[in-house]
């Protein structure tokens, strides 16, 4: 692969300003902002570009109407913005997306409380969302959704926000940062600093290097804490990790028309049910975990969870465990709070720790440019010691690279062609069947074998060897196994 490895001579020779330690939807945009602002940037990331939570999330641009209830206003004033912007930039991996939030009785939120809710959402997104929020009556919420279950249904509101592919709005920042000169590398772990350089290790070969960079920016989310203990940095622990674990099952079965905001029949909280093609999305838990991010996974508990919600509001689709084509989990790298997970701020905060390093954690998807933009004013001002210059990403659209759909179908059902395959090794950066499979495509989160079948194809198709095969075994079950 001379492409790949001439982006890894390029670490080894050049000269950076900034090395931004992972490869998720924020330091993805920390790359892309540093480089408009013509700084020399690299960016490695030890697995593949969004290869942790930011493609295993609810894929929403959201303003955060759940927020609302806890008070975290400039939050959602902020996440409106950037849902509007975002949807201006970026129209192929941003839609918007109409939800339904049915109020039934004894539920927590009453219709007209929800409603009061909604009328501040819009105020907050300055009336300028899709369309506003209107209130429903129980016969038109089933006009809608004929499939809810009517009983004790007093009504209910509609409601627009947006959706978005987490894993391909990632990459399209990473390869504009590309574009505009940065060095970026999937599959290269930071080990550890020495002689002023930073230590890293191809993951594919084994072959060892080191980066020379003026300053380093911490971008991994929940693994913050470990890179901080390898760049030596003492303190009090910067995350606190709350797990997300999301189902998916035949949209038939279900049968909703457009996305559910709903309250989980047992203990209230907010889950969404989300159209995603042939299928049908329910999710996500929100749970304080101590589990490795490396390997968190659903759980039975979390399964269970979501059937019973599920069930609760479709009880004709009597859903079992064995119609859950595939379950998964992220950990949201929370701010360290007191509180419960739910209402946890999902604020973010950037930390100098060094005079050569800065940490970001918390945050949200929907908000990751406003993050990265914070990040490199502090990395202009405090580190570089220039002048901080504007932000050029509130402007220049996003990238889509997806080549026209031609070629053979890789899974029978699916919009997936054996052409985006090779388009995706030589065009995306993808250099193992978990980069084709499990991000550049949906295929393992559709079929229920996780695409172990449609890999075997793919791997013929390009030429590529057992040892492939097994690696991609080896991934998918590290994040699609269910934990008793």
């Amino acid at each position: 692969m001379p492409d790949r490895a001439h982006r890894l001579g390029e670490l080894a020779r050049r000269q950076f300003d900034v090395l931004i330690i992972g490869g998720g939807i924020t330091g993805a945009g920390i790359a892309r902002d540093a480089a408009l602002r013509g700084l020399a940037v690299a960016l490695i990331d030890k697995s593949d570009f969004a290869s942790g939570t930011s493609s295993r999330s609810s894929r929403l641009i959201h303003g955060g109407v759940r927020y609302l209830e806890h008070g975290h206003f400039h939050l959602v004033f902020e996440a409106s913005a950037e849902r509007r912007r975002l949807l201006r930039l970026a129209p192929r991996l941003v839609r918007p997306l109409v939800f339904t939030w049915p109020v039934y009785r004894g539920q927590r939120l009453p219709l007209w409380k929800l409603s009061a809710g909604l009328t501040l959402y819009d105020v907050l997104s300055l009336f300028r969302n899709a369309k506003r929020h209107k209130r429903l009556n129980a016969r038109r919420v089933l006009a809608h959704e004929p499939a809810l279950n009517p009983a004790d249904l007093r009504g209910g509101v509609r409601y627009y926000d947006a959706a978005t592919d987490d894993a391909r709005l990632t990459l399209a920042n990473i390869l504009d940062a590309e574009q505009l000169g940065a060095v970026v590398a999937n599959h290269v772990v930071f080990t550890g600093l020495g002689d002023e350089r930073a230590r890293a290790e191809d993951v594919l070969t084994g072959a060892r290097l080191e980066i020379r960079a003026r300053f380093r920016v911490n971008a991994t989310g929940p693994w913050s804490d470990a890179v901080r203990a390898m760049e030596g940095v003492p303190g009090k622990p910067v995350v606190q990790g709350s797990k997300g674990a999301h189902i998916a099952v035949e949209h038939a079965r279900v049968r909703n028309t457009d996305a559910l905001t709903l309250l989980h029949p047992r203990d209230g909280r907010v889950l969404f049910a989300l159209p995603a093609g042939m299928h049908t999305i329910f999710g996500t838990t929100d749970t304080f975990t101590s589990a490795s991010p490396d390997e968190v996974r659903a759980s039975e508990a979390d399964v269970g969870y979501l059937l019973e919600a599920a069930n609760s509001y479709f009880p004709e689709s009597r859903l079992r465990r064995d119609d859950v084509v595939a379950a998964w989990a992220g950990i949201r790298p929370l701010m360290p709070t007191k509180g419960s997970a739910v209402a946890a701020s999902r604020e973010h905060r950037i930390e100098r720790l060094t005079n050569q390093s800065v940490t970001i954690t918390g945050g949200k998807l929907t908000t990751y440019r406003v993050m990265a933009r914070q990040v490199v004013d502090v990395l202009q001002r405090e580190l570089l010691r220039v002048s901080t210059t504007p932000a050029l990403t509130a402007d220049r659209p996003l990238p889509d690279s997806r080549p026209s759909p031609e070629g053979d179908v890789i899974v029978a059902g699916l919009p997936y062609r054996m052409s985006a395959m090779r388009h995706a090794v030589d065009h995306e950066l993808a250099s193992t069947l978990g980069d084709l499979l499990i991000r550049r495509t949906h295929v393992a989160f559709e079929t229920r074998d996780n695409g172990r079948a449609a890999a075997r194809r793919v791997a013929a198709f390009l030429g590529w060897d057992a040892k492939a095969l097994e690696r991609y075994d080896a991934e998918v079950r590290r994040i699609f196994t269910i934990d008793p």
